[in-house]
């Protein structure tokens, strides 16, 4: 009963969030599950996946020295998944770049079950006459990376066309012909050899080549063995010999049908339909990542000390102090929720648009930036007083401040400065009579002519500039050197 209990709560504190968390995390396992299903390094991932599940069961039973060790290996996960499954990333990547190509014009599956009859007369004629040959047909993976060289063609498959390639007199007749759709696209192609080629004994280079296309990408690639007249297919890492042009027929067709999709339906679409027990697998995973690190059924409350951030201060208004700066708030939610929470982004905005010479202001619970994932339970103090003040022009003369004196022969005659005043906004509390407003300091010993000099403004404290940057004015100095006696 509690357990039906503790289900129907986890199931009412669901957000739209939670639930958009969900599908993302399942469209990216079901992604991963049908990529690698058919590869190779299926069985790393497999071991990974096993290692995470014990990594888990450690934590639940508080194993420490297994928790430890495991926390060091997926520290380094990232860098040891590039390596193992950096051919496998690539393609998953490109697969998923051809995804978003709506404008890619599709071939008809007519044509193209059409042309797996030529291919399938062609190759059984080849290999009566014990001609050897290379086919790929593209699937849905990009080749270009994986051939070298070759000649463009772009020609329609037909059997005079296939053989006149493979004539053992033609140029292009020891590479491969790329055939993508209905047409043949390049002929004398060089493909990357596999690495895996000695689990099948003694094969020629036209086989290890077929194979190793067929180890990277989807491609299917029909082999005419010279030596002895035999067609073989590679695909999906594997290598099998076919009895003849029927049953390669049969092979190029079941190809045509799962790579090509209908007139109808959009690549992501037709990449979705049907593998059942892989969505079925990556929602229960979504689901049970959720359960496990998403949902926290218990509640935590955590103080923090935040700034006030002041805006919208009027123009020519100052807020005097003693000023408030920091407040405290009290925020609560989930434990996963704080793990995320980031306590330097957490502030106060205070808008003092419409600010007087006292105002007090509520503080209210609005004014915390906090993420949604986290309600703010109280603000301390619930209310402050703001004390402003409105500045005073006043004209104030600039005085030049110097240091040191002129160096030896030099004379000081006078010293200018433009302009000789300046408008400027005081705290109405000063007096301006003890105001003095003075350029930077001028060391008169590196002075040997006269010369002008652009310098800056020093203000008294309680004294701002109108725009509140400090103008540059213009120092004029004039010296005469002393005549020897």
């Amino acid at each position: 009963m509690s357990f039906v209990f503790s289900l129907l709560e986890m199931v009412r504190s669901v957000r739209i969030q939670d639930i958009l968390d969900v599908v993302i995390i399942a469209l990216m396992i079901f992604a991963l599950l049908t990529w690698f299903k058919t590869r190779a390094s299926r069985f790393v991932l497999i071991g990974i996946i096993l290692l995470a599940g014990v990594y888990m069961a450690a934590r639940f039973f508080q194993l420490y020295l297994t928790t430890i060790v495991l926390q060091g290996f997926f520290a380094i996960l990232l860098f040891v998944l590039v390596v193992i499954f950096q051919e496998d990333l690539r393609g998953f990547f490109e697969r998923l770049a051809l995804l978003g190509n709506i404008a890619r014009k599709l071939p008809s599956p007519d044509g193209l079950k059409d042309t797996a009859g030529i291919i399938a007369q062609t190759a059984a004629g080849l290999a009566r006459k014990k001609i050897g040959a290379l086919i790929v047909v593209q699937g849905n993976d990009p080749l270009e990376r994986h051939i070298n060289g070759g000649t463009e063609l772009d020609g329609i498959v037909s059997e005079p066309l296939l053989e006149s390639i493979f004539d053992p007199h033609s140029i292009g007749h020891d590479g491969a012909v790329i055939i993508a759709g209905n047409r043949v696209k390049k002929f004398g192609c060089h493909l990357p050899l596999s690495s895996n080629a000695a689990r099948y004994g003694n094969i020629g280079l036209r086989h290890t080549a077929a194979l190793g296309l067929a180890e990277r990408t989807d491609a299917l690639c029909v082999v005419v063995s010279e030596e002895k007249g035999t067609i073989s297919v590679a695909h999906r890492e594997n290598l099998d010999t076919v009895a003849g042009a029927s049953a390669l027929h049969e092979i190029l067709n079941g190809f045509v049908v799962r790579t090509t999709p209908s007139k109808n339906s959009h690549p992501a679409l037709n990449w979705l339909k049907g593998n059942t027990p892989e969505k079925i697998i990556a929602i229960a995973l979504a689901c049970l990542l959720w359960m496990v690190f998403g949902y926290q059924r218990d509640v935590v409350r955590r103080d923090f000390v935040i700034p006030i951030e002041y805006k919208n201060v009027p123009r020519n208004w100052q807020i005097e102090e003693p000023q408030v700066t920091e407040i405290k708030v009290v925020l609560q939610g989930s434990e996963q929720a704080f793990r995320l929470l980031n306590e330097r982004s957490l502030k106060a905005s205070l808008d003092l648009y419409s600010i007087d010479k006292k105002r007090e202001f509520v503080l209210s619970k609005d004014m915390i930036n906090a993420p949604s994932n986290l309600t703010v339970a109280d603000v301390i103090p619930a209310k402050i007083n703001v004390y402003a003040s409105k500045l005073v022009p006043w004209t104030f003369p600039v005085q030049v401040r110097t240091a040191n004196t002129p160096p030896a022969g030099v004379v000081l005659q006078k010293i200018s400065v433009y302009p000789p005043h300046i408008r400027l906004f005081m705290n109405p509390k000063i007096n301006p009579d003890e105001v003095r407003v003075e350029t930077e300091p001028i060391d008169l010993r590196s002075v040997f002519f006269s010369s002008t000099l652009d310098t800056r403004i020093l203000l008294p404290a309680g004294v701002y500039f109108p725009d509140e940057k400090a103008p540059v004015v213009k120092v004029d100095i004039k010296v005469k050197r002393k005549m020897p006696r």
